[in-house]
């Protein structure tokens, strides 16, 4: 018998063999900009999309994919996204100012909104027990997600997720205080960046306790956001993250886990092999993206093999350099592996490891989740597909 997306996560996240390989696609990292989204409609007339004016992720400008498209795709997921509240339009630029205080800016194309400012960039001790945190206990933040999460558990046999709170004690400390201070903040004045981490800490324990309070008893999977990594190398020594940002990030994590019975899936763009052991230390079942543009991170058979009993892998199709220029060979390849490599015994779910954005063709858009469920059933037998693929790369 044909288990479902549920049963299928619950085999792959106890790595354990699934049926076929988990896709997922359309939470707020994770989804389609709204060009791209305006091509994948012309290139697939025959599925009903109405959603493109309807954005998941204002900085972003990515929008909610309609249920035809998942469909259409086949993704196991469907996520709960909290409501953007507490949200000032600016009145001097096209933009807004988020519920931290951070104000943002369109580009002049408006392909995105930017960061645009450091509320806190002057600030002292002091003023962090007079400004104006956000409202924990905002009644808009969550309505509606409870009766969504209902109908889905017990009208679908999808995986339910919680997607996150766009926040994280690290990127939303940078934000706020701006990238160049804090990192000295970091080193040079503790008191404050423990006290400004600390804040932002407490805040997103008490928006998620109202979340799951929502949503807890319909969930598989909470999903947290934040940064630790660049192309090439951590953000900050280990050992400092170790230090500093580790004991808020693991507070979080814990908290979230106490109120529901799900997975944890933690997103972290970048080089972060350093501190892969220090994540799944902070509670994290999932890590996403597995950005394998990015150094340490594109072995991804290695990856499976270090920690692949431990921690379960979303992600790996990367969007910045791949998606965008690979041919139908190369897309075939890159499939074969990065399932071969993280799906082995479960512990994988195969999706874009970023938004997808109007840089790639929709042509490769469809041939990707299209390969996905070509290739994805269990017991996988891609070695020979490999091996192919390969001797092809070898004469090109």
């Amino acid at each position: 018998m044909t288990m479902t997306p549920r049963e299928n996560f619950n085999r792959a996240m106890n790595h354990q063999q699934p049926d076929r390989v988990l896709v997922d696609m359309g939470k707020h990292i994770g989804s389609i900009h709204k060009k791209a989204y305006l091509k994948l409609m012309e290139h697939l007339p025959d599925v009903e999309m109405n959603n493109q004016d309807r954005i998941l992720d204002r900085m972003a400008q990515t929008v909610i994919p309609d249920e035809a498209l998942l469909q259409r795709f086949n993704i196991d997921f469907r996520w709960l996204v909290p409501n953007w509240v507490q949200v000032t339009e600016r009145e001097d630029t096209n933009g807004y100012i988020d519920m931290w205080g951070v104000p943002y800016r369109a580009t002049a194309d408006e392909d995105h909104f930017a960061v645009d400012g450091a509320p806190l960039k002057n600030a002292t001790l002091a003023d962090l027990e007079t400004y104006a945190w956000p409202d924990p206990f905002d009644e808009d933040q969550f309505k509606g997600l409870a009766e969504q999460a209902k109908y889905w558990f017990e009208n679908t046999d999808y995986v339910i997720g919680a997607d996150a709170i766009k926040a994280g004690p690290l990127m939303t400390a940078l934000q706020m205080r701006g990238y160049e201070q804090f990192f000295m903040d970091l080193v040079i004045d503790v008191e404050f960046a423990d006290a400004l981490l600390s804040k932002i800490t407490d805040l997103l324990k008490q928006m998620w306790t109202r979340y799951m309070q929502e949503v807890g008893s319909y969930v598989q999977i909470a999903y947290v956001t934040d940064d630790l990594g660049t192309q090439t190398s951590m953000l900050m020594s280990p050992k400092l993250f170790q230090q500093r940002i580790k004991p808020k990030m693991q507070e979080l994590h814990e908290h979230i886990k106490s109120l529901a019975d799900v997975k944890l899936m933690m997103h972290t763009d970048g080089a972060v092999l350093p501190v892969i052991e220090d994540i799944i230390e902070m509670q994290v079942d999932v890590i996403n993206p597995v950005q394998t543009s990015t150094s340490g991170m594109q072995d991804t058979a290695n990856l499976k093999q270090q920690f692949g009993e431990r921690l379960s892998f979303h992600g790996a199709i990367d969007v910045q350099q791949f998606l965008p220029n690979a041919n139908s060979q190369e897309l075939r390849w890159e499939v074969a592996k990065r399932i071969q490599d993280l799906g082995t015994e479960g512990g994988f779910i195969i999706a874009p490891c970023h938004n997808i954005g109007h840089d790639i063709a929709p042509e490769n858009v469809i041939a990707l989740f299209d390969l996905i469920n070509e290739l994805g059933t269990y017991p996988l037998q891609l070695n020979a597909e490999i091996a192919l693929n390969q001797s092809y790369f070898a004469n090109h």
